[in-house]
C-alpha cells in the first residue's frame, strides 16, 4: 500500500518534469528570439529614419556641423505563436555629425560623418519569465557620400542666390563601420560588429513653395561572425521607399510631412532562419527654424502606422545645425 501510494503521488510530478522538459527548448528558442530583437531594435530605428530635403542643392563649400538628441519608445511585434509577450524598448540618443557640400563633375554633392551615443532599455517577458536589458555606448559611425546627378549644378554661395529647383535626381551610398561598443561575452551590444551599406536613389520635383520627394533605397548587411562567442548572426536586406512633402516659407522655414514603407531584415543565427520578416510603414512631420544666417534649428517626430514584426515606436528629435565657409 505504502508502495503503491508513492507510486501515484510520483506520477504528477514526473508528468509535469516531463511537460518541463518539453517546453524548455521552446523556452530557451523564445529567449534567443528576443535577444535577437533587442540586437536589432535600434538599428532598425535608424533604417526607419526619415530624412527629407536629402537631394536638395547646397552651395559648395560649405561646412555644417550639427549637434542632437533624439527618444524613442515603442514595441517589438512577434509572431503570436511565440511565448512574447510586453516586450517594450526606450532610448536616448545623443549625435554629433559634420557635413560639407562638394562639386564633383560639375554637380552638387555633400559628405557627412554621423557619431551617435545611445542608452538603450528593453524589457519582456519570455515563456513566463521577465526579461530585462539596459546598456549604453557609442553607436557604429555613419559615413554617407550624396551626389546629384541631374538638376542641381554645383555653384558658389553668389551664384545660387539665382539658382530654383525643378526637376533634382541624385544618389548616395552610406556605409556604417563595425566601431561601437561590442563585447562578444554579450548577447545584446550597443554596436553590431558588421558593416551595412545603404544606396540611394533620390527625385525631388518643385512646384513653387512646394516639392515632392520619393527615395528608395536598400540596406546590406555584413554577417557578425563573434555573435554571442562565436556564432553567426546574418540578415538580409531591407528595403525602403520614402516620401516626403515639403512646404517652404519666404521666410527660410519649412515643413514636411513624411512616410516610409519598408521589407525585408529576416535574420539567421547559426544556420536557423527566424520568422521575422518586416513589412512595416512609419509616418512623421519635420520642421526646420532658421534662427540667423548661420544657425537653424529642426525638431521632428515620428510613429509607426503598420507593423508586422520589428520595432513599433514613437520618436521625437531636436537638431541644432551651425554652417560656415564658402564665403558665407
Amino acid at each position: 500500500m505504502i508502495s503503491a501510494g508513492r507510486s501515484g503521488s510520483e506520477a504528477p510530478a514526473r508528468d509535469a518534469a516531463h511537460r518541463a522538459a518539453r517546453q524548455r527548448p521552446f523556452a530557451v528558442a523564445a529567449a534567443a528570439l528576443f535577444a535577437v530583437a533587442l540586437v536589432l531594435a535600434a538599428p532598425t530605428a535608424r533604417a526607419q529614419d526619415l530624412e527629407p530635403r536629402s537631394y536638395t542643392n547646397t552651395p559648395v563649400g560649405l561646412n555644417f556641423l550639427i549637434a542632437g538628441y533624439g527618444y524613442a519608445d515603442g514595441e517589438m511585434a512577434f509572431d503570436p505563436s511565440l511565448a512574447i509577450v510586453d516586450a517594450r524598448f526606450h532610448t536616448n540618443t545623443e549625435v554629433v555629425a559634420y557635413a560639407r557640400s562638394l562639386g564633383v563633375w560639375g554637380n552638387s554633392a555633400k559628405f557627412d560623418i554621423v557619431v551617435p551615443f545611445t542608452s538603450f532599455s528593453a524589457s519582456g517577458v519570455v515563456a513566463g519569465e521577465p526579461k530585462q536589458r539596459v546598456m549604453s555606448g557609442f553607436n557604429d559611425p555613419r559615413f554617407r557620400l550624396s551626389m546629384n546627378f541631374y538638376g542641381a549644378p554645383a555653384l558658389t554661395v553668389k551664384e545660387f542666390a539665382d539658382y530654383r529647383q525643378d526637376v533634382i535626381i541624385g544618389a548616395s551610398l552610406q556605409v556604417s563601420a563595425p566601431l561601437g561598443q561590442y563585447d562578444n561575452t554579450k548577447l545584446i551590444n550597443i554596436g553590431n560588429n558588421r558593416w551595412s551599406f545603404t544606396p540611394q536613389l533620390g527625385v525631388s520635383k518643385a512646384w513653387d513653395s512646394w516639392t515632392v520627394e520619393v527615395i528608395p533605397g536598400v540596406t546590406f548587411y555584413t554577417d557578425n561572425r563573434d555573435f554571442n562567442q562565436g556564432g553567426t548572426l546574418a540578415q538580409a536586406p531591407i528595403y525602403t521607399v520614402q516620401v516626403h512633402v515639403i512646404y517652404g516659407f519666404q521666410s527660410g522655414m519649412w515643413l514636411a510631412l513624411n512616410g516610409v514603407w519598408f521589407s525585408g531584415g529576416r535574420t539567421t543565427v547559426n544556420g536557423a532562419q527566424g520568422d521575422n520578416l518586416q513589412a512595416n510603414t512609419r509616418a512623421g512631420l519635420t520642421v526646420a527654424l532658421p534662427v540667423d544666417r548661420a544657425n537653424s534649428v529642426k525638431i521632428h517626430a515620428s510613429t509607426g502606422t503598420a507593423t508586422r514584426t520589428g520595432a513599433e515606436f514613437s520618436g521625437i528629435g531636436i537638431a541644432w545645425q551651425y554652417r560656415w565657409g564658402g564665403g558665407y
